[in-house]
């Protein structure tokens, strides 16, 4: 006798049984290119010339050498979208290299921050308070306001900016993510 579970009704299009790829998933992507001018445009043309959303990208020179340059990428999409934007972003002449760090195990990703927090009183000693918490460390202070230096995963960056909005938040710029596989091996 073969005993199936029960599984919670499904509504609108998924109601017909076969799985689907509907879930998205984030995908931070390592990507190694060429330094050279355009190299950003054509990647960045690849996304939006298919309606892909880019959350965060940074860049940056890493081998004057080679003259080579890492891009990090965080997306999000379907399976099939992700591998999608691997396979086109392969295709382009002056990429190395492109590696889903999400996939190929362990990684470590940071974004840095810098937050401006306006305010007196109770106000102000409350974000110094949650400040230390979180170890944000305080890069500039006048009278009526701070900035906050702060390092971590994105999660973390969000939840300390959340706290501050309630506390006089005026302004904040990330530096987006930056991303490198655990281990030895290298992209």
């Amino acid at each position: 006798m073969l005993i199936s579970p029960i599984l919670p009704e499904k509504s609108g299009p998924e109601k017909t049984g076969a799985m689907t790829e509907a879930t998205t998933r984030q995908a931070v992507m390592a990507v190694l290119v060429e330094n050279e001018a355009g190299v950003l445009a054509r990647v960045i043309g690849l996304f939006s010339g298919r309606g892909y959303n880019i959350d965060s990208l940074t860049v940056a020179p890493v081998d004057e050498t080679k003259n080579q340059s890492r891009i990090t990428i965080v997306t999000s999409g379907t399976p099939m979208v992700i591998e999608q934007i691997k396979a086109q972003l392969d295709r382009l002449v002056p990429i190395h290299k492109v590696a889903d760090l999400t996939l190929e195990g362990p990684h470590i990703a940071r974004e840095m921050a810098l937050i401006k927090v306006a305010g007196t009183g109770e106000r102000r000693v409350e974000a110094l308070r949650i400040a230390d918490a979180f170890r944000a460390r305080v890069v500039d202070a006048t009278t009526e306001s701070f900035i906050f230096e702060m390092t971590g995963a994105t999660d973390k960056l969000d939840a300390f900016i959340n706290l501050m909005r309630p506390l006089g938040l005026v302004e904040v710029s990330r530096t987006g993510v930056a991303a490198i596989a655990r281990g030895p091996k290298g992209i």
